[in-house]
């Protein structure tokens, strides 16, 4: 028996050991590291030792990863939408910007029908392609970066956006721009073939042109273009930074891993496309000054604002040179739209046609209250209005519709309402039309706690065959007991005079028809006032 038992417990700990051998988690790795660091000096370094993988192992992971990659084939060589169809899409989410969506439509289409040709066939190396990487100019507010990711979720590809202006020549002060590469492997779940074909948006690029105001050169702004421009070109980008101390540590790891094939350690950004953009306030004015005998204009603040867009369209690369920009920086930016500022008639329809409407979501917000919203043309025409006064395109949408609703939010689910309109008078003074819709709501309320109170009286008879009668103060203590304790008044009367018959039964004979009159007091203090009446009763009826 004895002998039985520790061949189990050696078969348990044969067990054991298999599943300790079997992995070796990031987490355990870090405590060990941690524990031998606490008894070395400031010079010393140990390596942890990962143990091995089993070979089953081996071979989940390979199978898993070659699924992942053949699924990510699948959807890039099927790839088959048309400009026309891509621009369609984009039209259901941003208005405006004809010439913006044609270029992003073209420039994706080709990209990814090369990159389906560069699957089936392999890279061609007999021909160069060139890869069409976009600059959007346009003011904040008009859709740049909302086209971006509604092309990224159209064709189904890791999507990144960043600022220029956070990234530095070195990674030490700021970023290093290869950081953007290895967020979209992060977003891709850590699958380079998917990563290799995705989409990395740079916005707020003018802000790294290297000329400064004093005529001075900014070396930084230099540096960052020079980097930017590696990347954009066919770079090798290492998926470990320099500064990310336990991913380089978990790389030793896998170095140290015996068997099994080694993960790939860097990632090529051939095929990822770049689009860059930026306000580029001052270069429409240096456009202005170079095509001085060309007058646009129209008189009036609005066509001032378009006016400059159209400054913008007559840009040349000389003019990004004299702005900025290293000349082969500029140059890898081959295709140039300019964005549109959206006037008022143009937010308008952001409100009423896009998908992706601000309007929706507050539809939605009072929805989830049970509350209905609606709102008439005119308000929607006085929303667009003030927005296009911000100067911040479709984005002040949402800090004139914040600063209307903000209070409604707060008050209108706490109240009985099922329904309001928005109209101009709400948009202009929103406040006022609070306050209004407030007391008539307080009114509606007290006329129905007043129904109330004759259901209950009407209920008291049927059931005690006593005709209560409450007087105006008697109502009024009611209503305002069911207002601060947030009780029905038909609970609170119930509550009060749930006992009352039984003492009413013994002053009967001095009740005409039954009929009894409720007072504030016995609203404040129904027991009380009634053994008064009762003891009023007998005292005259014993003389």
């Amino acid at each position: 028996m004895n002998n039985i038992n520790n061949e189990d417990k050696s078969k348990n700990n044969e067990s054991e050991e298999k599943k300790k051998d079997s992995g070796f988690s990031f987490e355990e790795m870090q405590k060990q590291l941690q524990n031998a660091l606490k008894n070395l000096g400031p010079n010393s370094f140990v390596i942890p030792v990962q143990p091995k993988k089993t070979e089953d192992g081996q071979k989940d992971e390979k199978k898993t990863q070659e699924e992942d990659n053949n699924k990510i084939l699948d959807i890039l060589k099927n790839f088959n939408l048309k400009p026309k169809e891509v621009k369609e899409y984009l039209d259901r989410f941003v208005i405006k910007q004809e010439d913006a969506k044609k270029v992003l439509s073209v420039a994706v289409c080709d990209h990814y029908n090369h990159i389906r040709n560069c699957i089936k066939n392999g890279q061609d190396k007999s021909w160069e392609y060139t890869k069409q990487n976009v600059l959007l100019l346009g003011p904040t507010g008009v859709g740049k970066t909302y086209l971006i990711k509604c092309l990224a979720n159209l064709i189904g590809v890791p999507f990144v956006k960043a600022d220029a202006t956070k990234y530095s020549a070195t990674g030490y002060v700021g970023h290093d721009v290869e950081d953007l590469v290895r967020d979209l492997v992060k977003l891709a779940n850590g699958n380079t073939e998917l990563a290799q074909y995705g989409i990395i948006y740079i916005d707020e690029i003018d802000k790294i042109a290297c000329s400064t105001t004093d005529g001075s050169r900014d070396v930084s702004g230099r540096g960052v273009q020079i980097n930017l421009l590696k990347l954009m070109e066919d770079s090798e980008v290492n998926l470990l930074s320099q500064t990310d101390m336990m991913g380089q540590m978990e790389s030793v790891m896998n170095m140290m891993h015996g068997g099994g094939k080694k993960k790939k350690r860097t990632i090529n950004t051939r095929n990822i496309l770049f689009i860059v953009s930026g306000s580029f306030d001052k270069l429409s004015g240096m456009v202005k000054k170079r095509v001085s005998g060309t007058q646009i204009g129209f008189g009036n603040e609005g066509a001032k604002a378009v006016a400059k867009s159209e400054y913008l369209k007559q840009s040349t690369t000389a003019d990004f040179i004299k702005y900025g920009f290293e000349p082969e920086f500029i140059g890898r930016l081959p295709i140039r739209v300019t964005c549109e500022e959206l006037l008022p008639r143009d937010l308008e329809q952001v409100l009423t046609d896009s998908e992706g409407s601000i309007l929706k979501q507050y539809v939605h917000d009072f929805k989830g209250y049970d509350i209905d919203f609606e709102i008439t043309e005119k308000a929607i025409s006085h929303i667009a209005e003030k927005a296009y006064h911000q100067h911040t395109g479709a984005r002040g949408l949402m800090t004139i519709m914040e600063r209307i609703f903000r209070n409604f939010k707060f008050e209108l689910p706490s109240i009985d309402i099922s329904s309001f309109i928005v109209d101009e008078d709400t948009v202009e003074t929103p406040h006022r039309v609070l306050k209004t819709i407030l007391k008539e709501t307080q009114i509606k309320n007290i006329e129905s706690l007043h129904q109330e109170i004759q259901d209950f009286i009407k209920s008291y008879k049927e059931q005690h065959g006593f005709s209560l009668k409450f007087n105006q103060a008697a109502e009024n203590a009611i209503i305002k007991l069911s207002s601060e304790t947030g009780k029905s008044v038909l609970n609170i009367c119930n509550d009060k005079f749930k006992d009352y018959h039984l003492g009413l039964n013994l002053i009967a004979d001095e009740l005409i028809n039954k009929n009894f009159t409720i007072t504030a007091r016995m609203i404040n203090n129904p027991d009380k006032e009634l053994s008064n009446k009762i003891a009023k009763f007998y005292k005259k009826n014993v003389k």
